[in-house]
């Protein structure tokens, strides 16, 4: 689409809308398979209808268009959603970086923020690791794995049962079948049956993630392994503040921060606080 979706909007709403809503017009939405999901401000709401038809008419392949009712909250990162043009039906299929995920958008976040970084750790998991991803979803980050890498064994863990239902058709659809293990649990309470079985784990979850850096030792290797920690940090608490977690928990349990691999900010969670993920390589501290 040449126009921007403002530039859009405005255009079709100019004769009826005030020159304050028209500040309040939406500049950017976004696309889940043939869903587009967009905030509306409520200084606007009147033409919430008007601007769902009109996202439909002009957005190329879409069927429903959802506007944003509240903040995603809860370990279930429920979405809040309401259809405002379209067919009812809320579930599609999404293509991205060659792995197609199928899902409900009302019931399931996807946050397509995490592009870069889904497509980064294909290309550093190596094919004999077995990797332990502490908060799977519907795949974000074990289907890409299973599908180009075929690590020794991934074992995907959701407390999500919905979650967990689009895994395995995720698994089917993208046809890694005997790739992945899928376990429906709290990921504190499942580490503790895994026993220290990880190379690599992925801890992509927000926010506050730190709280579940004792279960990610839990089942780390003895001799150590690397952890993807995701989290949220101010701005002047980088980098300094995620290192200095990781270091205290890690000796905590009886490992050492090694080496820091990467250091990426993944997208911005709030004015001046972002997303993050550290890469950190850990050994066992023979020390104790």
């Amino acid at each position: 689409m040449l126009q921007s979706i403002k530039q859009l909007l405005i255009e079709n709403l100019k004769d009826r809308i005030t020159p304050e809503q028209i500040e309040l017009i939406p500049s950017g939405y976004q696309k889940t398979g043939d869903i587009v999901i967009v905030d509306i401000n409520m200084g606007i709401i009147e033409f919430e209808d008007e601007i769902g038809k009109i996202i439909l008419q002009n957005i190329p392949n879409t069927r429903t268009v959802c506007s944003r009712t509240g903040e995603i909250t809860g370990d279930d990162r429920m979405p809040q959603l309401e259809v405002i043009a379209g067919v009812g039906n809320t579930e599609t299929v999404h293509k991205e970086n060659g792995c197609l995920y199928t899902l409900d958008v009302a019931k399931i976040m996807f946050s397509q923020g995490n592009l870069k970084e889904r497509g980064r750790l294909v290309k550093i998991v190596k094919k004999h690791e077995t990797v332990v991803d502490m908060f799977a979803g519907i795949g974000y980050f074990s289907i890409p794995i299973a599908r180009f890498v075929r690590p020794s064994k991934i074992f995907s863990i959701d407390i999500n049962p919905t979650a967990i239902l689009y895994l395995q058709k995720n698994i089917q659809l993208n046809k890694v079948d005997g790739r992945i293990e899928v376990i429906l649990g709290d990921c504190r309470e499942v580490v503790k049956k895994l026993g220290k079985i990880a190379d690599r784990i992925i801890m992509g979850y927000l926010p506050d993630t730190r709280k579940f850096l004792d279960s990610a030792f839990a089942v780390l290797k003895e001799k150590g392994g690397i952890i993807h920690y995701h989290d949220v940090f101010k701005e002047n608490e980088l980098w300094d503040r995620p290192v200095e977690i990781l270091t205290k928990v890690a000796e905590k349990n009886g490992y050492v921060l090694d080496k820091i691999l990467e250091k990426t900010i993944v997208k911005s969670y709030a004015p001046r606080v972002s997303h993050v993920v550290v890469d950190a390589k850990f050994r066992k501290n023979r020390k104790i």
